[in-house]
């Protein structure tokens, strides 16, 4: 297996450019496992599949999921691309490679999840900010068009959002200079993660069924069926942030009497 991803990577080194990996290799990696991983919750929420496992009842209509999808296009195009064009130069300086060998296990894992922790850090602040009452109005009210949350909401925001938060998510590579393979595997989970709490499904698969500090859909999705002013849960990835700043206290007194009317209807039955 290793030998072929190994085969695989030469080829890619050997037939294009770093710029061109790096760049438009990212953006097509990005946009591959955007939309294959959100456009099945649409198929999901229209035909009513596992409609038990639905966090809101209310759906959205094709015409605004279609909308959703054809702005996504145009600030990807407009905005994604630019930007991973305009920060190559600081990539590289900051010595991102492509070359063989691929670093050790231990240097992805260990970078990996420096950049989960610092990202989910970053846009803590930045996702709380963005709920300020100017900020909120101009900017990060595009995001919460839909209270109603499917997995690719989860990029549509105003540009300058983009950009803003953005920003935490390349940090964490920004100043470590990665290989390619340890930059493109981070775009991957972190798409995955970001399209999964907002699918608006809480499957008994899912990841914070498992992961105590995992948010997950369940999590998020309270975030955005709420008023802006009193929302809380502004952590992207993990709980603790907004456990330690208490702004997930209306989520979990909701959790408990959730749980408290599970139990009460158990006793009873």
């Amino acid at each position: 297996m290793a030998s072929l991803i190994e085969s695989c990577w030469l080829y890619l080194i050997t037939h294009f450019s770093d710029f061109q990996l790096a760049c438009l290799g990212s953006f097509f990696l990005h946009e591959s496992i955007f939309f294959l991983s959100g456009i099945p919750f649409i198929y999901l929420e229209r035909a009513g599949w596992l409609k038990k496992y639905k966090i809101q009842m209310k759906n959205n209509t094709p015409a605004s999921q279609e909308k959703c999808i054809i702005r996504l296009l145009l600030y990807h195009f407009g905005v994604n691309l630019p930007v991973m064009v305009a920060s190559y130069p600081v990539f590289r300086h900051m010595g991102m490679q492509s070359s063989l060998p691929f670093p050790s296990w231990n240097v992805i894992l260990t970078q990996i999840t420096f950049y989960f922790i610092l990202e989910d850090f970053i846009f803590y602040w930045g996702h709380r900010i963005l709920h300020t009452k100017w900020l909120y109005k101009h900017v990060h009210s595009v995001h919460h068009e839909y209270a109603t949350p499917f997995g690719l909401t989860s990029e549509y925001a105003h540009p300058a959002e983009i950009l803003f938060l953005g920003f935490a998510t390349i940090i964490g590579p920004a100043i470590t200079g990665p290989h390619l393979l340890t930059l493109w595997l981070w775009m991957v989970l972190r798409v995955l993660e970001t399209v999964e709490a907002h699918c608006g499904y809480h499957f008994p698969w899912s990841l914070s069924n498992f992961l105590p500090l995992y948010g997950g859909a369940d999590f998020h999705d309270y975030h955005h069926r709420l008023l802006y002013t009193k929302s809380g849960n502004y952590s992207s990835t993990f709980t603790y942030m907004d456990w330690v700043f208490g702004t997930d206290k209306g989520y979990r007194k909701l959790q408990a009497l959730k749980n408290a009317g599970v139990e009460n209807g158990g006793k009873q039955m």
